[in-house]
Parts: C-alpha cells; structure tokens; sequence
C-alpha cells in the first residue's frame, strides 16, 4: 500500500512540475536568482545558472590531473577540494560585483573632485553600505579556505599510506619475480593477488636495476 501511495506522490510531483513554469513576475526571478546564490554559497549546488558548466569540469579536470585519485574514497576528496575552490573563487567574483554594483548606485557629493577621488569615495562609501553582505562573504570564504586545507590534507596522508602500501607490494613481487626467475620458471602475479599493470612493473623493475647501479657505482668509488 505504501509503494502505492508513494507512487501517486512521485507521478503527480512530476505533473505539478510540468505546469509549473517558474516566478513570471520581475520580483519574483529576483527572489528566485538569490536562493540560486544563497544555495551556491552554503547548500550542495555547484554550478549555478549563471556559470560555465564547462569551465567547471576543466576545473574539476586540472585537479583530478594533479592528484590521479584512485578508488572511490580519492574521487571523492579530489572532488570536494575542487568544489570548495570554485566556490572560493565565487566568493571573489561576488565580492567584486557587490562593491561595483553599490558603487555605480552612490551619490556623488564631490562633483569637481578629480575622477580618482570620485571613484575612491564610492568605494568608500559601498564599503560602509554593504558591510553586513561583506562579512557573511568573507565568513564563507574562511569556511571554504578551511575545507579546502583540511580536505588538501586529508587527500594527501590518503596517497602517502596507499603510495607507501603500493611500493612494499612491488618489492614484494619484485623479490618473487626473480626467485622465480633464478629458478628457470615463470611466474604470474595474479596467483598471489598482485594488481599491478605491466607498466607498473617494468617501471620497479627499471627503478630497482637503477638503485643496483648505483650502489656498485657507490662501492666501485670508495674501493
């Protein structure tokens, strides 16, 4: 019976939003543009209307190149730290907008004044007018810095112990490799549980030879 109800709920929520077409009054797009923002700051949208949906995925790709997560857990941190960057970089835009729009909008008591002066006084003067918008942006902006540092550091302890658990696993089929190696026979990674693509091996193995090198070269010189 609940799955009825709940079924009837869902298809006339859907028809209800077919009719509905949105605020057709000027007001009411105003009030509907700032629960866009006021969401955009403080709720889980990422991209608002008014933004690039693909400038954001470039930006949500500049991190993923930078941190190459892996598994869900990476993902997910790569992608919140992109987040809170796009909205820090929101915050700066909004900011510089909201001075500019209440600058345009002051009187100007000091018509001879140079036009440096001029503009300097409407800055003033949006300054002091718009300081309560000012202060809740500029406590979004710290909220946003502290996530992104905490998220930042979260992230890389994250790769250092998968990093750290990934090289002991390759030294680990390295040793293995040769001893089979030693022994004439072959030898596949899969039947120990090694996941390590061919790259990755030939890689350790290369890193490894080199280190060998080095450490005869080391021997050769102080003998």
């Amino acid at each position: 019976m609940s799955e009825l109800l709940t079924k009837d709920r869902t298809e006339i929520n859907r028809a209800n939003a077919q009719h509905s077409t949105g605020p057709k009054t000027d007001a009411g797009k105003q009030r509907s543009s700032l629960n866009a923002l006021r969401h955009g700051l403080t709720g889980q949208l990422v991209v608002m209307p008014t933004e690039d949906l693909h400038a954001y995925q470039r930006h949500l790709a500049s991190f993923t190149d930078e941190y190459h997560p892996k598994e869900a857990t990476e993902a997910h941190l790569v992608q919140a730290l992109a987040d809170a960057s796009w909205r820090l970089n929101r915050v700066a835009i909004l900011e510089a907008n909201l001075l500019t729009l209440a600058a345009a909008h002051q009187p100007n008591p000091l018509n001879d004044a140079p036009g440096e002066v001029q503009d300097a006084m409407a800055i003033v003067a949006s300054l002091e007018s718009q300081s309560k918008a000012l202060a809740n942006l500029s406590l979004h902006s710290q909220r946003l810095s502290r996530q992104f540092e905490n998220t930042v550091a979260q992230l890389r302890e994250l790769q250092k112990t998968r990093l750290a658990h990934e090289d002991s696993e390759l030294e680990n089929l390295l040793d293995i490799m040769e001893m089979y190696e030693e022994k004439g026979e072959t030898y596949d990674p899969s039947e120990d549980g090694f996941v390590f693509s061919q790259a990755q091996i030939k890689q350790a193995i290369l890193a490894r030879n080199r280190e060998r090198r080095l450490e005869e070269a080391y021997e050769s010189s102080a003998g």
